[in-house]
């Protein structure tokens, strides 16, 4: 070796700041069990009861219109989901779901959706994640927004556990950033702990995707939410609306929208948020072929999604949840066993045919994990305690300990592979 220590020191020093730099803006994804779905119900419609309503509605049109065969033990499961847990994520809708109403109506919808919550809550039956979707920091509906969430609070006492906000309509960095200044006013207000507050972006116009200057919108977002994104959100209908696409042709599977999706994908990606796909306005109602036919089209559309690395999506009615479980547990059921067999042969040193990187082996886990977090796969199925696939997604070091499963369970490894 012919270079001096003087060489290394040199380096260290020239990229100190952009190390912080890197760490600050590139944290890697936060900890924490990520929804299947964001159920989406308009502020006037919600009851105490909503949840196991929403339940007991998704087992009745099971029961009436069988879906397109799946598994018997996958049925089970899914009804057992239904019972369970039917809504994962809430989203009181304030925008368009809502719609336009005179200020009383929209002031007494969001007292009384607060106070359903809070008694939910009180007796066991509310779902694990809950927010609300105001409408947009936009002049015409600027002041409704901030009277709608600083109400809602209100009604509830403060922040309920789980609490996000979904900003619609976000078109500039700028509205971002008034909302990071709203958020922290409204914790002052109610005395809440700084970042309390955690905001969705929704990315539903052309104008959050691309600048006019031709450069990424989205990133520029995530940055102006100071540390408060709690993920990027996809707007099917306005997105693809707003770029000319005729009616019948408007779906989460347009090539715009897929454009537009890859794009937020990167920037959560960068940013370490969550990213989630929107909806599909087909809904399995009235005649046997018409339920069918739209069960089969959602139950699609969710495979197609997580194939694709969205593993979150909306639902609007209690129809849909049957699909959504079922095409969500099918594929983690159908991956389970490839992924487990890799990320043991990687902690194990050898090469089953397949030589996988360390980013690789995290995603590995990584899905694992979210198979058993939904309830599509136990410990068995997934080949790893929960404990241990936490540890996998988070650890990057090359010589980490903790991580080989050989004949003596957990033990210590590098991330060499050899074939």
């Amino acid at each position: 070796m012919r270079l001096r220590t003087e060489v290394y020191t040199d380096l260290d020093d020239r990229l100190a700041a952009v190390d912080l730099e890197l760490r600050a803006a590139h944290p890697g994804r936060a900890g924490g069990r990520q929804p299947v779905h964001t159920v989406y119900v308009p502020a006037d419609r919600v009851t105490t009861r909503l949840v196991p309503t929403w339940g007991a509605a998704a087992l009745a049109a099971l029961r009436g219109c069988p879906p397109p065969p799946f598994a018997e033990e996958l049925c089970e499961a899914v009804t057992g989901k239904l019972a369970r847990e039917p809504i994962e994520d809430l989203r009181i809708d304030l925008e368009d779901g809502f719609g336009t109403r005179d200020d009383a109506d929209e002031d007494r919808a969001v007292r009384t959706a607060g106070r359903a919550l809070v008694d939910a809550r009180a007796e066991g039956i509310a779902p694990p994640l809950v927010g609300i979707r105001v409408k947009s920091l936009e002049a015409a509906t600027r002041r409704r927004a901030v009277r709608s969430l600083d109400l809602f609070l209100d009604a509830c006492g403060g922040a309920p556990p789980g609490f996000v906000v979904t900003l619609p309509k976000v078109s500039h960095p700028a509205q971002v950033e008034a909302m990071v200044v709203l958020c922290a006013r409204l914790e002052s207000a109610y005395g809440l702990p700084d970042g309390t507050l955690r905001f969705e972006i929704q990315v539903e116009v052309p104008r959050a995707v691309l600048g006019p200057d031709g450069t990424a919108t989205v990133p520029r977002l995530v940055t102006a939410a100071d540390g408060r994104c709690a993920g990027l959100h996809f707007g099917t209908y306005d997105y693809s609306a707003a770029c000319g696409i005729a009616g019948p042709y408007q779906s989460m599977e347009h090539p715009a929208a897929d454009h537009a999706k890859a794009v937020m994908q990167v920037a959560a990606a960068v940013a370490g948020v969550p990213v989630s796909d929107g909806s599909t306005n087909v809904l399995p109602v009235g005649a046997a072929p018409a339920v069918r036919a739209a069960w089969t089209l959602h139950a699609r559309l969710v495979r197609r999604s997580l194939e694709r690395g969205f593993y979150q999506g909306w639902d609007l009615h209690p129809a849909q949840l049957p699909t959504r479980f079922a095409a969500t547990y099918a594929f983690f059921r159908d991956n389970a066993p490839d992924a487990a067999r890799r990320l043991r042969a990687h902690l194990d040193q050898r090469c089953d045919g397949v030589l996988d990187e360390p980013a690789t082996r995290r995603a590995l886990a990584g899905f694992l994990l979210r198979g058993v977090d939904c309830g599509a796969l136990g410990a068995e199925q997934a080949g790893f305690e929960p404990g241990e696939l936490r540890i996998l997604t988070q650890v990057r070091s090359a010589q980490a300990p903790g991580f080989s499963r050989g004949a003596g369970g957990v033990g210590a490894s590098t991330e060499t592979v050899v074939c």
